[in-house]
């Protein structure tokens, strides 16, 4: 199984928190990681976004169709989070689009077996791979800015 944890792009100030929208810088981090890894994604593969609408138009820069889970919202665990994905045992690849700080305590949770406070940022994502015999790796991360 594959893991893209993908930290929502740079994003307007307000309330309510739901409802911030992308910058346009926000909007170009997006475009970025989402060329990066539409060219490296292998082909099965699925985009799972909060509710929050700077989640879902970061999502939007990748995929047309991307399924929105609350399990993934600003309110998420990073247990809910993998539980809502299949991680461990789950197939394919699975791009999931959220928030800090659960995706870095997910990315935490799954290479470590504790929820720690990792940081992931703005328009990062951090790809997390696990073989048939249970081993685990990092197979990428990056930021927008380094693209």
């Amino acid at each position: 199984m594959n893991l893209i944890l993908w930290r929502h792009a740079d994003a307007e100030d307000g309330i309510p928190d739901e409802a911030r929208r992308l910058t346009a810088k926000g909007h170009k981090q997006a475009r970025k990681m989402a060329d990066w890894l539409d060219r490296h994604l292998p082909e099965d593969w699925r985009v799972i976004a909060s509710p929050a609408a700077r989640t879902c138009e970061t999502a939007s820069a990748l995929a047309v169709d991307f399924v929105i889970e609350p399990a993934v919202s600003t309110a998420a665990t990073p247990q809910g989070l993998l539980k809502a994905v299949g991680w461990p045992n789950g197939k394919g690849t699975v791009v999931v689009v959220g928030h800090q700080p659960t995706l870095g305590a997910a990315a935490a949770l799954v290479l470590t077996g504790a929820a720690q406070s990792w940081n992931v940022k703005k328009g990062a994502i951090w790809w997390i791979s696990r073989d048939d015999d249970g081993g685990v790796m990092v197979r990428a991360v990056l930021a927008p800015g380094i693209l």
